[in-house]
């Protein structure tokens, strides 16, 4: 809204997260943004579940929900559909939104209501101190599992692809121009906009995306995915590009002075109607892989929260607007007397 500042959007609490951790980062961008996407604070609310990401409601001057553990995304639904003209953010972490709240997450994405999700993925619980998560590399010893996990992991960006989202999504915590542009893109989008943030937690988990966040080596390890550029990742004299054959990635090498595209290197398109593509770079991973960071895929399709508007539009001028009272009082009735 034009006047507004990102002071405008911090509250007068007290930011109580350990020194250190991502979250702070993630907070700071997320306030930044929001003056930029022009929205009345009256009408933006944030909703989370359990964890240290769900703090986040309270350092945000803006309406806002800390639910119950996993269950945000049952609230956000609820009041998409009864206010449809708010800007409603879940926020959200690995442990909250893929374990106890994988249910409620899936449903959402699927119906495809029209709200932000941003699940903090630090691959541990933080909040309970450092148990395995859902996305917990397989080996990683921790509280809850001292030999080593032995659970295979969920994969942020697969679950949402897997669910039908419409708009999927994968940045970096530190990486403050990058978080910006995804946050407005999220925004932009009419549908369910999941974004994934790896996110450093170091009390528990600390260094688990050093190679991504680093700037010295995010070239190397992090593959920046541009709407219509080619999938290049390696600093000068090291590059190498991203070839899909039969379905299968490979990489490539590449010479400093040769076309991507000649080496048949994919360029990378945010809009493939094709959701087999955005699996096939869902599925790069160290550390054959760079990790891909940027928009999976971005498609169209009817929201869940108009559908609904719809249907309640079509029923009262069908119908007429209804009397609660006389509904209430409508067929069988009876009185419980003691």
């Amino acid at each position: 809204m034009p006047g507004l500042r990102r002071k405008d959007f911090v509250s007068d609490q007290e930011v109580r997260w350990c020194p250190g951790c991502g979250d702070y980062s993630v907070l700071s961008n997320v306030q930044k943004v929001m003056p930029e996407l022009g929205v009345a604070r009256e009408d933006v609310v944030f909703v989370s579940g359990i964890g240290c990401s769900s703090r986040f409601p309270y350092y945000m001057n803006t309406y806002g929900f800390h639910t119950i553990h996993g269950r945000a995304p049952a609230f956000a639904t609820g009041m998409k559909v009864s206010r449809p003209e708010l800007s409603i953010w879940v926020i959200t972490g690995d442990g909250d939104g893929l374990s106890i709240g994988g249910n409620h997450m899936l449903h959402t994405i699927r119906r495809n209501v029209d709200l932000q999700i941003l699940l903090f993925n630090n691959r541990v619980y933080g909040l309970t101190k450092g148990q395995y998560s859902p996305t917990s590399r397989p080996g990683m010893k921790t509280k809850s599992a001292p030999m080593g996990s032995i659970d295979h992991p969920i994969d942020p960006i697969s679950f949402a692809l897997g669910a039908g989202a419409t708009f999927v999504a994968r940045t970096i915590d530190v990486d403050a121009k990058h978080l910006q542009e995804m946050l407005h893109r999220a925004h932009a989008h009419k549908g369910t906009a999941f974004i994934e943030i790896l996110q450093n937690c170091p009390v528990y988990n600390d260094g688990e995306w050093d190679k991504v966040e680093d700037k010295n080596t995010r070239d190397e390890f992090a593959l920046r995915l541009v709407h219509g550029e080619p999938l290049v990742f390696g600093a000068a004299g090291e590059r190498r590009g991203i070839r899909i054959e039969d379905g299968k990635p490979q990489v490539v090498a590449l010479a400093d002075d040769q076309d991507p595209r000649e080496a048949g290197v994919v360029v990378h398109d945010d809009f493939s109607p094709s959701v087999s593509y955005a699996f096939a770079l869902a599925s790069l991973a160290p550390p054959e892989f760079p990790t891909p960071v940027g928009i999976f895929r971005e498609v169209e399709r009817a929201t869940y929260d108009d559908l609904l508007s719809g249907q309640v539009r079509d029923a009262v001028a069908e119908r007429g607007a209804g009397d609660l009272k006389a509904l209430l009082e409508s067929g069988d009735t009876w009185t419980v007397e003691a």
